[in-house]
């Protein structure tokens, strides 16, 4: 240090600095600089093996081509604020050698309003440096809220003033000691001096954000004590020792990116006929076409009928953008826990035939991944599932979608062992060896598991990434380096939709490539979708009208490029796989929740044999229908789906479900089955029923339904099936012919949606007379109507009667969304007019109230705060999990099996028991120590299988699930 210009004086008191207390850091001081190069060498250790070329390529433009170096420098420094009173006197026996080199202080502020953060104390040490030794403004201004933000949250420039004198250090010693550990650093690493490190550019605004995400990364990898022993001697701190630490601690936790340098496919179909192995159907074929010809990283909007094929052709059209835009990975967003497990599984498949051990990058994003067996292979050590391919093992696991506007995710606490060595993590039972190359559980940890190289998980991730809540860089940066594939975006309500289109700019701007899929998007939103990504890439407002489509199927790509906007699609039609067909529909009026009527319909549509598919919009209806049969003496296979059945029970009927009616059944399937189910059922349910009874639902939505309906090419149908066929229920005649809903319909869809599909289905099914009244025409041509059907349902155009209240409904409709879309503002990651700054300084000007991730995933989906519980029956002597596995006296858990059994009998209670469960509901004493359920509540249900809850009678039975009985 000397030889940098030092006095002896300086050296001594730098050389004291402490950076890591010896209380937390494993019993072993680490001082300041020692942490500096850590974080420095592991910032290598990424830039050669994680982040993806495309980053690398933009920190080079920015950085004079010193990307590699700027990136070590941007990481390491983050914490050179620690080097103030403030943080130096947190720990009086670190103290007591910082006072006796020299670097003093007075009286320190105790309130905590007050207390001087290290995070902004070394934007306030860098920005002054900035200015004056780089000469601009401008480089410093998206500088330094890298550095004060990597707590999680970034400050305004105000917030980077000492409030009090002495925190950030007074007198020459103070800043001969800050400015030396400013220069010996940035010499350490390769740089001159400080003015040296300067930018020659900017980052843009998305960019510096996941710039931040990598900055956190970083210091959280350099600040794991079991791999980076503390320092306490200056002598043995240098950078060539910090990056032999980082280089042993990246092969420990096996860290690494995805795709390196993922080569052009040598024919444009490749991705699709030989790594995804498919005969290219003509609207698979238009998506990957597509994605070679974006000039620039853009936003592609594939529509295309159920069961198209549309998500391996947007996995092929991933290979090739990120072949050719210098991507790594790939984000796969489902609407539903229970639409995520499939997809993972195929996702694997795909990956697989890049490089076997990839695999093992592959990260399931939902609560209850822990009941996939293939994450549990993968992840756990766990034998790997065999089965027949049809989903009944090793297929479809737990999960599933909102039932009545329930949120979907449910978050497990696993914070107490992810992120840790695998040699310290709970014993699985099975024979896993840590020193194995295998997955990464680093990347498992709260916030991290976008930044696995490969990720599919529920679209509430995607959300997070576009909300103003702490760390949300580290989301975002998962996302970087990413293609994003968004499937079934016509999900998104209007309130999902803000967060959503909030994301599309981010990504835009960041220039990640993004898939949209959806069967029946209406117009508006695909609009929406554009200009929100397009204005995200321009950096200003966007409106570029997308020309109307050929025909449907069909792509739309937008992009800006030289500072234009430019929105396609198909020229030209795009030939569906499969003919239109006629579909039937014909009413059943029912608004009865006992849903007998419906029960009896059931009966007689199967009578001769067929596979019926029931879906209706509320969980006590579909139960109520499914004992009807039952206590009817059904004859034939008879399956009751819905979000209160717990895990295992969901999980098992689900993967029957698939293996009986999916499209490898052939001999299996039954001549006689039901399958009752409330909405889960109606996207990513690959299943093929001969006909479907369903509660009205917006026709969007109904469409959905409807392509469950003779799905499969092949499948063998009795006679009286050979046409497809649709009873609509959930509604009735009301006074003067105005149709009358469900009340749970209306609660969940709103009035005017739900009168909208009742004139369209009412156009071929006839007014509400007796069921199969209708006109001559009585049905739709699917798909070919479903483009003209959903434009018209949420079109401007009058669809219904003169004497029904549709606009009244639509005044309340816009009145109800403009305040659900104001509400979201409040959590979106920007706000509108800060949108055009070119920094992140001030960004979480307000901070976010969502403290968990329960929380966030209400904040995101504008849904109640729900609790997820698991089943225990109390017994004499002690208690049994949901299955009658014994737990122990005080629900004591010996081995890893009894806690996957324990597990499965978790089930989300509805939102109305959210308050009571909260107040009265809690983990066993048992279940004290154990990772996976030290934190779980458990629903202790007594001998007689029932128990109260607030002032509901709550049980659980083997087949209808949860029930819940109002007192």
């Amino acid at each position: 240090m000397a030889a940098m210009g030092l006095s002896s004086e300086a050296v001594e008191r730098v050389s004291q600095l402490w950076g890591k207390s010896a209380v937390r850091n494993g019993g072993r001081t680490h001082l300041l600089l020692g942490h500096l190069l850590d974080t420095a060498a592991v910032a290598a250790e990424m830039w050669d093996r994680y982040v993806s070329a495309a980053f690398r390529r933009r920190l080079d433009e920015v950085s004079g081509g010193r990307g590699r170096l700027w990136f070590m420098w941007v990481c390491g420094i983050h914490d050179c604020g620690k080097a103030c009173p403030a943080f130096q006197a947190v720990d009086a026996a670190e103290a007591a050698p910082v006072l006796a080199a020299g670097l003093t202080w007075g009286r320190l502020p105790t309130n905590r309003r007050r207390r001087w953060r290290h995070d902004v104390a070394g934007a306030a040490l860098l920005l002054p440096r900035m200015v004056a030794e780089w000469g601009s403004e401008e480089a410093a201004g998206w500088v330094w809220p890298l550095v004060a933000g990597h707590h999680g949250a970034f400050p305004s420039v105000c917030d980077i003033r000492p409030s009090h004198r002495e925190v950030q250090g007074r007198g020459a010693s103070w800043e001969e000691a800050q400015r030396a550990v400013v220069d010996v650093f940035t010499r350490a690493v390769g740089f001159e001096d400080f003015a040296d490190v300067r930018p020659v550019g900017a980052l843009r605004k998305a960019e510096q954000l996941a710039l931040s995400g990598f900055i956190v990364m970083a210091d959280w990898i350099a600040s794991d004590s079991s791999r980076f022993t503390g320092l306490s001697d200056a002598k043995l701190v240098s950078f060539g020792e910090a990056r032999r630490r980082a280089q042993g601690a990246w092969g420990r936790l096996r860290l690494r990116g995805g795709w390196r340098d993922l080569p052009l496919p040598k024919k444009r179909l490749d991705p699709l006929t030989g790594r995804l192995g498919v005969r290219p159907r003509a609207s698979q074929q238009e998506l990957v076409e597509r994605a070679w010809a974006m000039p620039v990283p853009g936003l592609l909007v594939a529509e295309a009928p159920m069961g198209e094929g549309k998500t391996k052709a947007a996995l092929a059209a991933a290979e090739v953008l990120a072949a050719r835009f210098g991507l790594h990975g790939v984000f796969v967003a489902m609407p539903t826990q229970a639409t995520s497990d499939p997809m993972y599984e195929q996702v694997l498949e795909w990956v697989r035939t890049f490089e076997p051990e990839l695999e093992s990058q592959v990260a399931l994003l939902h609560g209850r991944r822990r009941f996939n067996a293939w994450w549990r292979a993968i992840w756990e050590g766990e034998p790997r599932p065999g089965g027949d391919g049809c989903g009944c093992e090793g297929g479809a696991s737990s999960g599933g979608g909102p039932d009545e506007g329930e949120d979907d995710f449910g978050a497990i606490d696993e914070d107490a062992w992810y992120g840790r060595d695998p040699a310290e993590l709970p014993s699985t039972g099975r024979g896993a060896d840590p020193a194995a190359d295998g997955p990464a559980h680093w990347f498992l940890g709260s916030k991290r598991g976008l930044l696995a190289a490969f990720a599919v998980g529920t679209v509430d991730h995607l959300l997070h990434a576009a909300t103003r809540t702490r760390h949300v860089m580290l989301r975002f940066a998962g996302l970087s380096g990413k293609v994003v594939v968004v499937d079934e975006v016509h999900a998104a309500d209007v309130y999902m939709r803000q967060f959503l289109v909030e994301a599309l700019r981010w990504l835009g701007q960041a220039g990640v490539p993004v898939v949209l899929l959806s069967a029946t998007l209406p117009p508006s939103q695909r609009q929406t979708f554009v200009d929100a990504y397009v204005s995200g890439a321009l950096g200003t407002d966007v409106h570029e009208p997308v020309p109307e489509p050929a025909g449907y199927p069909c792509v739309t790509v937008a992009y800006g490029v030289g500072g234009r906007a430019v929105a396609e699609t198909s020229p030209e039609a795009v030939e569906s796989w499969r003919e239109s067909v006629p579909v039937e529909l014909a009413w059943l009026p029912d608004v009865d929740r006992a849903g007998a009527r419906v029960a009896e319909a059931v009966r007689r549509s199967v009578a001769n044999g067929g596979v019926a598919l029931v879906v209706v919009n509320q969980v006590a209806r579909a139960q109520a229908i499914y004992k009807e049969l039952l206590e009817g003496g059904f004859d034939g296979s008879l399956h009751l789906l819905h979000a209160r059945l717990c895990a295992a029970h969901r999980a098992d009927r689900t993967a029957e479900c698939l293996c009986l009616l999916g499209p490898h059944a052939g001999e299996d399937r039954p001549h006689r089955m039901v399958v009752i189910a409330t909405q889960l059922a109606e996207q990513s349910f690959d299943v093929d029923a001969d006909v479907l009874i369903t509660d009205l639902a917006p026709a969007d939505l109904l469409l959905q339904r409807i392509g469950r309906l003779h799905r499969h090419s092949g499948t063998r149908r009795p006679d009286a099936h050979r046409a497809p066929r649709v009873l609509v229920t959930g509604v009735t005649a009301g006074r003067d012919g105005v149709p009358r809903f469900l009340g749970a319909s209306e609660a969940i869809y709103g009035k005017w949606s739900l009168l909208r599909a009742a004139a369209l289905v009412m156009e071929v099914a006839g007014p509400f007379g007796g069921e199969g009244q209708g006109p001559p025409r009585s049905s739709w041509s699917i798909p070919a109507d479903v483009p003209e059907l959903v434009a018209t349902a949420y079109g401007d155009a009058a669809v219904c009667p003169p004497d029904w209240p549709e606009a009244e409904a639509w005044e309340r409709r816009q009145a109800a969304e403009l305040k659900r879309a104001r509400e979201a503002e409040e959590f979106l990651l920007c706000r509108q007019r800060e949108w055009a700054s070119p920094t992140l300084e001030g960004l979480h000007y307000a901070g976010s109230r969502a403290a968990t991730e329960e929380q966030l995933d209400a904040v995101v989906r504008d849904g109640e705060v729900t609790v997820e519980a698991v089943i225990v029956r109390r017994v004499p002597g002690g208690y049994r999990a949901h299955d009658g596995t014994w737990l122990g006296v005080h629900g004591e858990v010996d081995d890893d099996e009894v806690t996957d059994r324990l597990m499965g009998g978790t089930v989300r209670l509805p939102p109305g028991l959210t308050d009571a469960a909260q107040a009265e509901l809690g983990p066993l004493p048992g279940w004290a120590g154990r990772p996976w359920l030290q934190h779980r509540s458990a629903l202790v249900l007594e001998e007689g299988g029932t128990r109260l809850l607030g002032t509901d009678l709550v049980s659980y039975d083997d087949v209808l699930g949860l029930v819940v009985e109002r007192q």
